[in-house]
């Protein structure tokens, strides 16, 4: 119950300066984090929970699903198809360059073998849509920038999860374990795009059927009965969650926009309030012990993965792309280390591989600073833009209307009205 107040507390205080945090570095995130650290075993002993803990676990876990899952409704497969290849180079050159870069700095500067390198660098290279959602919720960001980190870190925990198992099992007894462990983590990922696929789409037609359908005022039940159904199926079938709720939230907002629209409001307030959970009681394991157990080559380690590994990666991957230099920027700056990572640092301290703790000690230092740099920052840097319209990736329709709405301005202009062109032009 202690937990529960905390929590109500802190939930209270959050919403109280949430107004002041949007217009400010002031972070609700950061409050959680901060508040979760103060009445753990580290300060006041409020709380008292451990790496090993269920709830530490749970917590995490769920944050994760929701987020990924309420994230997914916001990817428009149209739209995607006709933008995929700046997030496909994210993931594809950027993601591998994070995990090397990641690896030669655990290696070199926290002194860790190459194999807990290596593992330490799957672990920390994708990047977590929870707090990547700190610019991507930001409106005055564009939209095509938005798309690329919402989909960038929405993929990405699915494509580390395989890398991290079987580097696991490679630091275990023998290899006839890493092979083993490729087969079920291949199996896992093939049952949870099947799952988030095929179960909203069941239940969609389901709703076609006559007589059946949701009332308005419980419309919004419909898709958080998909994601609950997911999230124990997965778990009963040992089914990957994360591409699981990624791929049924964008399949959901695909086949049933009204759907979506009804959901929105309710996914976004649950998804917040397993992140604000999720953080406090990550924040209770930040102990004085676990910060002293890092060694200073480990901190170096740290500090390079957040402010030169991550932004040179994307920046490489992003080089020929239709990006400005502000977007590069704004993208190589916010790849930040969240609740993926702490689920896989879990894994990791779990499996009893050797070094384990020393795995979760660096990772769960980096998120925490990574935490403190990405959310104090998004509101400054998101101010840096200024876009007209709040729209999605340009299709072959947009270049018309913005000709259109250039030539009207252009009209206006020589009547003497108050419009002085197209990019000046909004209401």
């Amino acid at each position: 119950m202690v937990l529960v107040v905390v929590f109500g507390a802190a939930l209270l205080v959050a919403v109280l300066f949430s107004g002041l945090a949007a217009r400010s570095i002031l972070s609700t995130s950061l409050l959680f984090l901060v508040g979760g650290a103060l009445v753990g075993d580290g300060f006041l002993g409020w709380i008292h929970v451990n790496p090993g803990s269920d709830v530490v676990a749970v917590t995490a876990d769920l944050a994760l699903f929701a987020v990924l899952f309420t994230d997914g409704m916001h990817v428009s497969f149209p739209s995607l198809r006709g933008a995929w290849r700046s997030p496909a180079r994210a993931l594809v050159l950027g993601m591998p360059l994070a995990f090397v870069g990641v690896a030669l700095a655990a290696h070199f500067l926290a002194g860790l073998d190459w194999t807990t390198s290596f593992l330490v660098g799957a672990v920390l290279s994708p990047t977590d849509p929870v707090f990547a959602s700190a610019i991507v919720g930001r409106k005055e960001v564009p939209a095509r920038l938005r798309q690329l980190l919402n989909v960038e870190s929405g993929i990405n925990d699915g494509l580390a999860l395989p890398v991290v198992l079987v580097l696991i099992a490679a630091a275990g007894p023998s290899s006839h374990t890493a092979t083993a462990s490729l087969d079920a983590v291949l199996l896992e990922l093939v049952a949870g795009l099947a799952l988030g696929a095929v179960l909203p789409l069941a239940v969609h037609w389901i709703t076609r059927v006559p007589l059946l359908g949701a009332e308005p005022k419980l419309q919004p039940l419909l898709p958080l009965s998909v994601g609950v159904i997911l999230y124990a199926a997965c778990h009963l079938t040992h089914a990957n969650p994360y591409l699981a709720a990624f791929c049924a939230g964008a399949v959901l907002a695909s086949v049933s926009p009204e759907g979506k629209q009804a959901f929105e409001p309710l996914g976004e307030a649950l998804a917040e309030l397993a992140k604000f959970g999720a953080l406090l009681v990550f924040g209770a394991l930040l102990t004085p012990r676990l910060f002293d157990g890092l060694s200073w080559g480990g901190y170096a380690a740290v500090v390079l993965t957040i402010l030169l590994v991550r932004p040179a990666s994307l920046l490489l991957s992003l080089i020929g792309t239709h990006f400005d230099r502000r977007e590069r920027l704004t993208a190589a700056w916010f790849g930040p280390k969240g609740f993926a990572s702490v689920v896989y640092g879990l894994l990791v301290l779990q499996s009893g591989v050797p070094h384990g703790q020393d795995v979760f000690t660096l990772v769960a230092v980096c998120i925490a600073f990574s935490i403190i740099a990405h959310s104090s920052t998004d509101v400054p840097i998101a101010r840096l833009f200024c876009v007209e319209e709040l729209v999605g990736i340009p299709d072959e329709g947009d270049t018309g209307r913005h000709q259109q709405t250039s030539a009207s301005g252009r009209n206006a202009a020589e009547h003497g009205g108050m419009v002085k062109g197209s990019d000046n032009a909004r209401t």
